[in-house]
């Protein structure tokens, strides 16, 4: 019999995801009579104990008896159960300063962990991922900005919607002037980002159009990497060179930072590869752009003015580029206003737990509890005994803190 404990979320801010539905644990147990599923006790979550209780679920106060830990986000240090295997999105692989301790106290403990974020298919494709509510709400999130910092209409939070369905009736409020909005990236996240402006009736038009005409209404366009990074030896754009060297690559965003009023950043960002501009580029006069809704939200990485990340109670602050400095929100028209909230889909907690609960049973559970076909659990294992595992040999210098 093997035992998965689904453990109560603990970060701070708080998240209400679960990585498994209670209707999503019956099906499971079900399907898989060899697994039986233990929730830790939470107050916090979507989905109350009872929900859990009612679908033939034990509520426990602790999963240390579990073989198989799984969680959404980072797990506390101090909370860590040694010698366990756990799946939870770790933010380490991109060398993430803030989660370095975690990195080494998952080595001391020899636990395994399999990141969420490094799961992908023969292909090469991600199979679980919040993706598509991170863009659904970072673009609603986006829009309600603009309303609150130019006072143009008023539109209800994500959070006091009751589900996805309650969310779209608020799109009607919209009353945009003439803007243009550039989305950044081709995955999950802009395809959510793109859902919620078509919806809201923004129009979508091409790069070159976004640059070059003038529209009487609200518009948008979609940019992937080859519109905004060019090789540095002048060279054509090859997608498959710039994902194994994106360091041969330059930034090649300005062209468009000085027609658009509204960046929506949804594109992943490799720390070897150019940044998307540069503070001195926001310092210019003909920078335009006044409202970032970073919902990549790297801290420090290819947006300067995501300096720190926001919380759904306060999702937005002003950065101000003269001083490189975070400012109170809405303070003056010369910053710009930075949406960053780093766990967005939070905000629709049940809609996007009970989907990213689906991709899990179909794309990882099956490999994880049965035979590794495709190699997809040991690609995303980026730590077990002890010992960094071999793809993920390149974190030891960050490990050892050099």
């Amino acid at each position: 019999m093997i035992q998965i404990g689904i453990i109560k979320e603990e970060k701070v801010p708080i998240d209400h995801r679960v990585p498994i539905t209670p209707a999503q644990s019956a099906q499971i147990q079900r399907d898989f009579p060899k697994v039986r599923i233990k929730v830790q006790s939470s107050s916090i979550r979507c989905y109350p104990d009872e929900d859990y209780r009612k679908e033939g679920i034990e509520i426990v106060p602790s999963v240390k008896d579990c073989d198989i830990l799984m969680g959404v986000k980072e797990v506390p240090i101090p909370s860590l159960i040694a010698d366990k295997t756990y799946l939870f999105f770790s933010h380490t692989i991109k060398k993430q300063i803030y989660n370095r301790n975690l990195l080494r106290a998952i080595l001391e403990k020899n636990i395994r962990i399999i990141d969420y974020e490094a799961l992908i298919n023969e292909h090469g494709h991600r199979i679980v991922a919040f993706g598509r509510w991170a863009g659904i709400v970072g673009a609603y999130n986006a829009i309600w900005t603009y309303g609150k910092r130019y006072n143009m209409f008023t539109i209800k939070r994500v959070h006091d919607c009751f589900d996805f369905e309650d969310l779209k009736t608020e799109y009607s409020k919209v009353r945009l002037p003439s803007i243009k909005i550039a989305v950044t990236g081709g995955g999950r996240v802009s395809k959510g980002v793109m859902e919620v402006l078509l919806a809201m009736n923004i129009k979508m038009v091409s790069p070159a159009a976004f640059i070059e005409r003038v529209f009487d209404v609200p518009v948008f366009c979609q940019l992937n990497t080859r519109d905004y990074c060019k090789h540095k030896s002048g060279e054509s754009f090859v997608r498959s060179s710039f994902y194994s060297s994106p360091e041969d690559y330059q930034g090649d965003f300005l062209k468009y930072a000085q027609v658009a009023d509204v960046l929506i950043a949804g594109a992943y960002w490799d720390p070897r590869g150019p940044v998307l501009f540069e503070r001195e580029d926001v310092l210019k006069n003909n920078f335009k752009i006044r409202i970032i809704a970073d919902i990549t939200c790297d801290i420090q990485g290819s947006i300067p003015s995501t300096l720190r990340s926001c919380t759904i109670d306060e999702p937005i602050y002003d950065y101000n580029p003269s001083e490189d400095v975070v400012e109170l929100p809405l303070t003056d028209e010369a910053n710009i206003t930075v949406m960053a909230v780093d766990n967005l889909p939070c905000e629709l907690s049940r809609d996007s737990s009970e989907s990213f609960g689906d991709e899990l049973i179909n794309n990882v559970l099956p490999y994880l509890i049965g035979e590794d076909t495709f190699g997809r659990i040991a690609n995303a294992t980026v730590a077990e005994r002890g010992r960094l595992s071999g793809k993920y040999d390149y974190l030891k210098d960050y490990v050892e803190g050099r």
